[in-house]
């Protein structure tokens, strides 16, 4: 969960998005050496009035300043392949759901089990309880089993919307017509928010995704409740 003056991204939930930050930790550092290096060359041009007839006119220099870049494009470029490589890996997946994007909400639907669904509308705020997060609350959490790999279907009923959670590394765009998948494993239990990431109408900001992870025994509870409720 993201609070006020927070500088860095949110905390990892899923490996996937342990390696995003990693990425993230990676290329910063190389764009502040960077910076830094340029920085001080501006200084030094600026203060100095010495000058140097080697440099002005040297082969050597212009070698490096086009093959250093080039050296620190493939740095960042190899680590970002893989990652991008490792989010569309899908392999076996215990559980698959199908998130609906509408407008203004999300719908849910367990495809393993043959009654299992439901929709998910944001909380107004004068319904909250002590405690839970404004424009983030839903009525119904989309529940997962925790350390089960989880493969999402997305797709929307009107217009484009996108299903992101943050903390899990996840970003799918939702298109009519269209069946798009992406796939996660949490890597701790807990209760994950994110929101509609298109601009999809006038009630955009109001159709909040709720992740709750919880042990696969509490899982089989939950749906089975669910079932008996339906």
């Amino acid at each position: 969960m993201a609070h006020p003056t927070q500088l860095g991204l949110q905390d990892a939930a899923s490996p996937v998005m342990e390696e995003l930050l990693h990425f993230h930790d990676h290329a910063l550092m190389i764009v502040f050496l960077i910076s830094t290096l340029v920085l001080y060359i501006i200084v030094a041009m600026v203060s100095t009035k010495l000058t140097n007839k080697y440099i002005l006119d040297s082969q050597e220099i212009e070698i490096i300043w086009t093959i250093l870049p080039a050296v620190i494009l493939i740095l960042i470029a190899l680590p970002s392949l893989r990652i991008l490589y490792l989010m569309d890996e899908i392999n076996d997946p215990h559980i698959t759901i199908k998130a609906m994007g509408h407008q203004w909400y999300w719908s849910y639907e367990y495809t393993d089990y043959e009654d299992l669904g439901f929709d998910s509308y944001m909380i107004p705020t004068q319904d909250l309880t002590p405690g839970q997060f404004r424009l983030l609350e839903a009525d119904h959490r989309m529940v997962v089993p925790l350390d089960s790999p989880v493969r999402v279907l997305v797709s929307a009923e009107d217009v484009l919307h996108s299903w992101a959670v943050p903390a899990l590394g996840i970003k799918m765009d939702a298109v009519p017509g269209r069946l798009n998948q992406t796939a996660f494993v949490t890597s701790r239990p807990g209760v994950f928010y994110g929101q509609c990431s298109e601009i999809c109408g006038a009630n955009h900001s109001f159709m909040p995704i709720v992740v709750e992870v919880v042990p696969l025994e509490h899982f089989e509870n939950w749906s089975s409740l669910m079932l008996q409720d339906a």
